[in-house]
């Protein structure tokens, strides 16, 4: 393993990790991923792709890999409770969910990366980072054998015991676990009739999601063992009582791939960035898999830190555009934390109070305006951020700063169709001018290399009333005039 004048490096080749890199190399970064594994995870792991991860991935032309091996599901859960978030009525290509065993998407993250020339490092086990004023050291073994590697940044993708925000120093506030949950991917002689089962009672919990090639994902919560030791082997007799103590039944689970334990261990990360060191993904937060959230965020954690990273080492943009990750995404983190807390407070107690409480809040998921608030913050299409980051934008529209722009159908000046999401696949700002309107600044403080400039038609029903829109590499909109 050789230097070869890395500009940054990743520890962690999950799919925040690979996110990241897809999104470096875009810009011609180059980039090392150190893999402690010496091989792809055989497991299927996380499932859940949101609508909003997808058009994160659609934003690069990549959406289709994904939407092609995966299965599609309109609705989702909070809490597991009755009534079920409704994903359908977002303006999006992709006002879904999509079930995918995490090992696939690696898989096709690994791919695109491949496209690009770039392979992983695997059975790489980092020991010891270090920083200075000119970039980050990283030294550890490489199947067995030392290396010592050195880059301008340094991020850690590289999971809840994250070594990387160890020894940079970064605290990892929260609250210890307090339960744990069985799951086990295994087959069903007899699977249930709806789709997704989800049941809550007064003997614990029980979720039922389809897998691929006939296997179901099977989790649970036994209210008689709320908290059991990762150390004690999880097997399919212990997954049968638990689903036959919760719903009578227990499907006539077996053959089982895959048996494991989680709990609702919560942290959060102080910083996301700590000088030349940033995190991502479980790194930076950690909670209940509740509504299948944590991949998801890490990923767009991934995209923000991406293109801001690539535009800084490119010189498009001054370092100081790298504090904003921290400021934009840990606000996120913070949301998702909350939600995930209350969503655990719902599913691990089984009191007759907290029955009642889980019949409200599913009352309530009843009425549309809450039930579109909530299926936002899971989903992310409900993200925004605060502040322009192109320009002084006080001479445009507030209503515009930080939105997520939907994927509108445009008519260029030479007539041409086209959508705005593809006009954004290679990675740079785009400004859309209207009509005749005067072409505003170019980004202000970003170089004109990481800007495309078009000029649409007037009469684009979702652009009425501006007369240019600055759109973010990500697909936020920067502000409008």
């Amino acid at each position: 393993m050789h230097n070869s004048d890395i500009e940054v490096i990743i520890v962690g080749a999950g799919p925040v990790g690979l996110t990241l890199a897809c999104e470096l190399r875009l810009a011609s970064i180059r980039v090392t991923i150190l893999e402690r594994r010496p091989q792809r995870s055989a497991h299927s792991r996380a499932l859940t792709i949101h609508g909003r991860t997808l058009e994160m991935l659609g934003l690069r032309g990549l959406d289709q890999r994904f939407v092609a091996l995966g299965t599609s599901l309109s609705s989702g859960h909070y809490a597991g409770l009755d009534t079920r978030l409704d994903f359908s009525g977002f303006d999006t290509p992709h006002p879904y969910t999509l079930f995918l065993p995490q090992n696939t998407t690696e898989r096709l993250l690994e791919e695109r990366l491949l496209e690009d020339g770039v392979a992983i490092v695997r059975g790489a086990l980092v020991e010891q980072t270090q920083q200075d004023d000119d970039g980050v050291t990283v030294a550890g073994t490489h199947d067995g054998a030392p290396f010592c590697l050195r880059a301008r940044y340094l991020i850690g993708t590289d999971g809840a015991r994250s070594l990387v925000r160890q020894q940079a120093g970064i605290a990892f506030d929260g609250v210890a676990a307090t339960c744990s949950m069985l799951m086990g991917d295994v087959r069903l002689r007899h699977p249930p009739a709806s789709p997704m089962l989800s049941l809550t009672n007064a003997a614990g919990s029980l979720m039922i999601v389809p897998l691929e090639q006939g296997r179901y994902r099977v989790i649970t919560l036994n209210a008689r063992r709320p908290q059991v030791a990762a150390a004690e082997a999880a097997t399919v007799e212990e997954l049968s009582q638990a689903s036959t103590a919760i719903a009578d039944y227990d499907f006539g689970l077996h053959d089982a791939s895959w048996l494991s334990r989680f709990n609702d261990e919560t942290r959060l990360a102080r910083r996301y960035r700590q000088g030349r060191v940033f995190l991502a993904g479980d790194a930076a937060h950690i909670h209940m898999p509740a509504g299948g959230q944590g991949m998801n965020v890490g990923m767009q954690d991934a995209m923000n830190l991406g293109w801001k990273l690539a535009g800084v080492l490119k010189g498009y943009a001054p370092d100081s555009l790298l504090d904003s990750y921290h400021a934009e995404r840990h606000p996120v983190g913070v949301s998702l934390q909350h939600n995930t807390l209350a969503q655990t407070a719902m599913l691990t107690r089984f009191d007759a109070h907290t029955l009642a409480l889980r019949a409200t809040i599913s009352d309530m998921l009843a009425q549309p305006d809450v039930n579109r608030a909530l299926a936002s913050e899971l989903s992310g299409f409900g993200v925004r951020y605060p502040i322009s980051l192109g320009s002084d934008a006080s001479a445009g529209s507030a209503d515009w700063i930080g939105r997520r722009v939907p994927d509108w159908l445009l008519r260029l000046a030479d007539g041409t169709a086209v959508g705005i999401h593809e006009l954004l696949h290679a990675g740079k700002w785009l400004q859309l001018v209207v009509g005749n309107a005067a072409h505003t600044a170019q980004p202000y403080r970003f170089d004109a290399a990481w800007l495309t400039s078009l000029t649409i038609k007037p009469g684009c029903q979702p652009l009425a009333g501006i007369k240019s829109l600055l759109i973010r590499p990500d697909g936020y909109a920067d502000h409008a005039v």
